[in-house]
């Protein structure tokens, strides 16, 4: 039985003038997994490689005017939650991989992160603004409860009580609330729990490895009963599949203790258009051209859009209705009324003094 994977096969690196078929057979057996979709003690994801990267920097400076944060920092490349959408896929092709299987069963690892981290937030030129967490690869996927890379690091930014932002679909993140319950305090730590759907079945398909529906929101309520702030991100909206499910989902959220919740519809850079059609046309063959035909409308007739200001939310007449829905939603479950942010006055450098501070 093969095992159940986001992508089908590995199609073509688009940097490479050479391809390889692996055919069909390389996702392997399914593994035994309990309830989020992660192996059971003793077991492992056949095909899962562990690559290290020694890198020379961690935080990355984002510059896209799309998303609502300056830094980001990314312990792992590639991500086992294995999501057929996954608008991250290309930048496997970056590594010499593909964005299909490859992206899902070669995992490149940062073990040094937790200490060039400390170098990055001790250089004198920091200026302690937020960084997000999983801006493309899930810093919470299964191989984090083995490697505890992302708790090492949420180490040291509470060591420095700098304000972080993490994004995940992985109940997993409630491991870690000792590290994010004084940086919340703080208003230093918060958290967005992506969420597609209610309907476990269709969230298995769509992300193999994830943790379900029902235990994403028992990580909202567990991080809101720590007193860390949580929102939830309705992401992707795909039209034709989830997006009837709009009001359900901020309902549910804002029940669990979500006190923000955001959305954003499909995309579907480079390769990912054809690894998502394929998932369709084996998973859901009868949706298919529905679906396909639903984001096309959104996209000017295209299956994706790059500009930046249209690229997340789409445009045209089903673009306008999903932002209606969305907003009528949030109003009736009586979240998004209020502004949050997140605030450096607390950042500190171990070691120096409050004097220090002052001229940050």
């Amino acid at each position: 039985m093969p095992m159940r994977r986001g992508s089908w096969d590995n199609p073509g690196n688009r940097f490479a003038r050479v391809q390889l078929d692996r055919g069909p057979d390389f996702a392997g057996e399914t593994p035994a997994v309990d309830e989020w979709g992660e192996p059971l003690e003793g077991t492992h994801a056949p095909g899962v490689d562990l690559i290290e990267d020694h890198v020379d920097t961690f935080l990355v400076k984002n510059h896209s005017p799309d998303i609502g944060f300056s830094w980001g920092a990314n312990p792992y490349r590639g991500c086992e939650h294995g999501c057929s959408y996954c608008y991250a896929r290309p930048y496997h092709e970056y590594l010499g991989y593909s964005a299909g299987l490859d992206f899902e069963t070669k995992i490149v690892f940062k073990p040094r992160a937790p200490e060039i981290l400390r170098r990055e937030l001790s250089a004198r030129n920091w200026k302690a603004e937020v960084v997000a967490m999983s801006g493309i690869s899930d810093c919470y996927q299964p191989i984090e409860r083995r490697l505890g890379l992302t708790r090492r690091v949420l180490e040291v930014f509470s060591e420095f009580r700098q304000p972080v932002a993490l994004i995940t679909k992985n109940h997993l993140v409630t491991r870690d609330i000792d590290l994010l319950k004084p940086l919340a305090e703080a208003r230093a730590a918060a958290v967005a729990i992506s969420l597609t759907t209610l309907d476990p079945e269709l969230s298995r398909r769509m992300e193999p490895r994830a943790s379900l529906p029902a235990f994403r929101l028992k990580a909202v309520e567990k991080l809101a009963s720590a007193g860390i702030s949580v929102g939830v991100n309705i992401a992707p909206v795909i039209p034709g599949l989830n997006d009837f499910e709009i009001p359900r989902l901020v309902e549910a959220a804002a029940q669990a203790g979500a006190y923000r919740a955001n959305f954003s519809i499909i995309r579907l850079p480079h390769g990912v258009k054809d690894i998502f059609s394929d998932w369709l046309a084996k998973e859901l063959p009868t949706k298919r051209e529905g679906v396909l035909g639903r984001i096309m409308s959104l996209r000017g007739g295209k299956l994706n859009e790059t500009r930046f200001g249209a690229r997340m939310r789409g445009e045209g007449e089903l673009a306008k209705n999903i932002e209606s829905m969305f907003r009528v939603a949030v109003q009736r479950a009586g979240i998004n009324r209020e502004p949050f942010a997140l605030s450096s006055a607390s950042f500190r450098r171990p070691g120096g003094t409050q004097l220090e501070w002052a001229f940050l």
